[in-house]
């Protein structure tokens, strides 16, 4: 049993190979974007440009797509939330963590993917990269008072020195 790249613990045969093939169609927004991902593993371009939604298909590159997903190590798909996209709804966001190595080196792409539901079918409409928040700066070294001596030797309180 080939496990769906996914990441569903499902078998691909029973998870997104029926989609990918035509056999059903993706019921939720997340059920397109866990597909998309296996079609890059499973170098199934053509069900990545036909699963964009025709108004979002300019300046797709078949021969590039095709290429980029062949000679990528596919490491794993993360789900991170889902809004809407629903059997019942006309739209959805699925945020999504993509890894993959390329050239040995790893990537990460996170992503906060867009939805449209026409006739029954769910297509990708735009996504915006989801940008990680900034991280704090890591003081290191003994924790400075308000009321010490301020470390630049001027003989002030740090707090009426350098600690304006």
């Amino acid at each position: 049993m080939e496990q769906c790249a996914c990441g569903t613990g499902l078998a691909y045969a029973e998870c997104c190979q029926p989609i990918i093939k035509g056999q059903r169609p993706a019921e939720t927004a997340e059920a397109l974007m866990r597909a998309r991902y296996a079609a890059y593993v499973n170098v199934e371009t053509d069900f990545i440009f036909e699963t964009t939604h025709a108004q979002h298909r300019e300046g797709y590159d078949h021969d590039g797509t095709r290429a980029w997903a062949a000679n990528s190590e596919w490491l794993g798909l993360e789900i991170v939330s889902t809004k809407d996209g629903g059997k019942d709804d006309k739209t959805g966001e699925v945020e999504f963590i993509a890894r993959w190595k390329e050239n040995g080196e790893e990537r990460v792409h996170h992503e906060r993917a867009l939805f449209k539901k026409e006739k029954s079918c769910w297509f990708f409409t735009d996504g915006m990269a989801v940008n990680p928040a900034p991280q704090q700066p890591i003081v290191r070294g003994p924790k400075i008072g308000r009321n010490d001596p301020c470390t630049c030797g001027s003989g002030q309180k740090y707090k009426k020195c350098c600690g304006k």
